[in-house]
């Protein structure tokens, strides 16, 4: 019971933080929204703080489990059009999941408040795509379906106009299917100027 209670509190201030940010949320409403006292919550957590912490932990494992990290990487392509394919199931999971969706606003509220969502954010937003698209472009082009040039730069290449599309869809939700449209159409053209011939004739 206390855990289910303590899950139902980091669900809640998921759902408020993202809304309000950290400083905009109050421990009394957040027990209120779980049907507790203010007092019942510091036999949870001691600390709004605490929570907070708690909660990033928590939204950290659940995205490296389901999206990838570079210590978690997807498998290599085999083809061009599985570049396709893996990048479109990415970017749906990153776009519709409820989690990573009110992950991605909180830590774009509070990247200029707190140290940790700031490098957090870095990562999320830049940094920790680019890790993950590097070795994925580096296996693709030892297996010749991309041409030779440096992994890193192409990951930044290929990921930065994605996370800025994702980023729009988040900003205007009603511009969600040109978004991702456009992403499609980028990652078709990326392999039509990178790709090496035999790539994309497939298996």
């Amino acid at each position: 019971m206390a855990k289910d209670t303590k899950e139902r509190i980091l669900a809640a201030a998921l759902d408020m933080f993202s809304q309000n940010g950290y400083a905009g949320t109050n421990i009394r409403e957040l027990a209120a929204a779980v049907g507790l006292v203010k007092s019942s919550m510091y036999k949870h957590f001691e600390s709004k703080e605490e929570i907070w912490n708690v909660l990033l932990d928590q939204m950290i494992a659940y995205y490296g489990e389901r999206f990838g990290s570079a210590e978690r990487l997807p498998p290599i392509p085999d083809t061009l059009e599985e570049l396709v394919t893996m990048t479109m199931g990415m970017v749906s999971f990153t776009v519709h999941d409820e989690n990573v969706v009110k992950t991605r606003k909180l830590l774009t509220i509070e990247q200029f408040r707190d140290d940790r969502a700031r490098a957090l954010a870095t990562k999320h937003f830049l940094t920790g795509l680019t890790d993950i698209f590097a070795p994925i472009f580096s296996g693709m082009m030892d297996k010749g379906l991309l041409r030779r040039d440096d992994p890193a730069m192409l990951a930044f290449a290929y990921t930065a106009p994605i996370s800025a599309l994702i980023h729009l869809c988040d900003r205007e939700p009603e511009k969600e299917t040109e978004a991702i449209g456009r992403i499609e159409a980028f990652s078709r053209h990326f392999i039509a100027v990178y790709g090496e011939k035999k790539g994309s004739e497939g298996p």
